[in-house]
Parts: C-alpha cells; structure tokens; sequence
C-alpha cells in the first residue's frame, strides 16, 4: 500500500460540533486540522480561559476528493467546501501558515478577512519567512494569515521590526513613512 499525500479540504460543520467531528474523523483514520485559539469566557461565577475553533464552523481534512463519501455521512458534517459541488482544495501553503502559527505559541485570534496593503516578508522570529501585506491599524501591529476559500483570517501581534518591505524602489521611503512617524501597522498575509 502507498502512503499518498492527498490535499487539504475545509469542511463546515455544525458550530460547536468542530470537536465532535474532528474527533469521529480522526478515529476513523483521517488527517484533521482544528486550528484553535485561546480566549477568555465569562461562566455566571468566574472567567475561565478556553481553546475555541478558530474558524467556527470548519476544520481542514486530507482525503481523496473521489472518495468522500465517508466525509460527507460524518455526524456533523454540512459540505465540503467548494464550488458547483465539487470540492476545491485549501492551498498547501496556508495551512502550513495556521500550523506553524500554533506551534509559535504567539497570541493570536480570528480577525476579519482582508486583501489591501504594500507587500512584505517576515524576517526574524517564529514566523520568518511568511510574506504578507501591511495596512494601517490602530493599536499594536498584527500579522493576518489568511484561508482564501473561507474567506477567514486570523490575527497574531507582531513587532514591526521583524517586518522587510518587497517594495525595493519604496523600500526606503516606506520605512522613513511608517517607522519615522511610529504609526500602528497591521500585517496581512496574503498566500
């Protein structure tokens, strides 16, 4: 038997149910991602701190899309998410970006989907070498990676010094422009 890597597919599921298929799928021998954040949540007596679906109603599974049967009967599950009823795959690149993202151990938590801003490239830390897009924010400065075919991103606070523009004609004028004035930035990872 062969060991094929097949590619990532999202699912939508039932909200709250992220856990449950997640669980099921595994169970039955599926290579599943549930990108999780941690977030503080209000009980009637304390505030207690909680890992949550990052993308609430979806996870990412590797399978055969020719064999998706087994998927599509979960408990749970609404669809696979695609186009015209035939799945379209999650590209390799931004899933390999939600993993490390996790594995960094950095806050981070859903943000808005966003697609405007100047090219750039992380330099150093945990995420060095993810390219993204930066726009202005108030705040603190954040990295966004984003899942295109959910249309979903997610927020991680990032120092603007690990950040080079791509832009080499406006490279300089940039820099004076934004670390002169101290503006707040947001990064935007576009995959």
């Amino acid at each position: 038997m062969t060991n094929i890597q097949y590619q990532w597919f999202a699912l939508q599921v039932r909200t709250r149910h992220e856990h449950g298929v997640a669980t099921h799928l595994d169970g039955i021998g599926y290579e599943l991602f549930l990108p999780l954040y941690k977030c503080r949540k209000r009980w009637s007596d304390r505030i207690k701190e909680a890992s949550v679906p990052l993308f609430p109603g979806y996870l990412f599974c590797r399978f055969d899309p020719l064999d998706r049967l087994p998927i599509l009967k979960t408990p749970g599950v609404i669809k696979i998410v695609g186009y015209d009823r035939q799945p379209i795959p999650v590209d390799e690149t931004e899933i390999s970006s939600l993993q490390r993202l996790g594995t960094s151990g950095m806050p981070n938590r859903p943000w808005p989907f966003l697609e405007v801003g100047d090219p750039v490239k992380i330099e150093s830390g945990p995420l060095r070498g993810l390219e993204g897009k930066i726009v202005e924010f108030k705040g603190t400065h954040r990295l966004i990676l984003s899942v295109t075919l959910l249309q979903r991103s997610v927020a991680v606070e990032i120092d603007s010094a690990f950040v080079e523009s791509l832009r080499s004609s406006s490279a300089s004028r940039y820099q004076e422009k934004t670390y002169g004035q101290a503006r707040s930035l947001q990064l935007v990872v576009q995959e």
